[in-house]
């Protein structure tokens, strides 16, 4: 029997090694994401801990210098949330990058899954035509050497009988 030989298999496996470098590019770009979307939150946190330090300052005693020292804290946590929120978005446009690079992988591995599979298929049209002409042979000889053996035996019995 014939063997299939995807002659592309090279190319195939190639784009099997792209898409697999897509996903861990992927999978690298969402961590950094997450990385950033925690490091914001914690930020936010400390902000949110300045604020009602400053709130409880104002309702005690008011001293000044903590005063001032609290909003200078707060301002400077309010720039590193801005720089931050822009990192932030740097990794989610990484992540949109590597999100697309993804789905152009997937799909031309998928195309070539697909002509691999209509090769394959078109193989087996073949293989099964070849295997029906050579059954057809087979059945074409067989059955004429029986009508040639027939008619051996009818001209024996007509040499007996004449």
């Amino acid at each position: 029997m014939a063997v299939f030989k995807y002659r592309l298999q090279n190319v195939l496996d190639i784009k099997f090694r792209l898409e697999d470098q897509a996903k861990a590019a992927f999978a690298t770009a969402m961590a950094r994401q997450n990385e950033e979307e925690e490091k914001l939150a914690a930020l936010v946190r400390r902000k949110e801990g300045y604020e009602e330090a400053g709130r409880k300052m104002r309702e005690d005693v008011l001293n000044m210098t903590d005063m001032r020292d609290n909003d200078r804290a707060i301002d400077i946590i309010k720039d590193r949330i801005e720089k931050q929120t822009a990192e932030l978005d740097k990794a989610k446009a990484q992540v949109d990058i590597a999100r697309r690079n993804l789905n152009d992988a997937m799909q031309e591995r998928k195309i070539h899954e697909k002509l691999k599979e209509n090769n394959f298929e078109k193989f087996m049209q073949e293989v099964n035509a070849t295997e029906s002409r050579e059954v057809d042979e087979l059945v074409s000889y067989t059955y004429g050497e029986r009508i040639k053996k027939a008619g051996e035996e009818d001209t024996d019995k007509r040499n007996d009988n004449g």
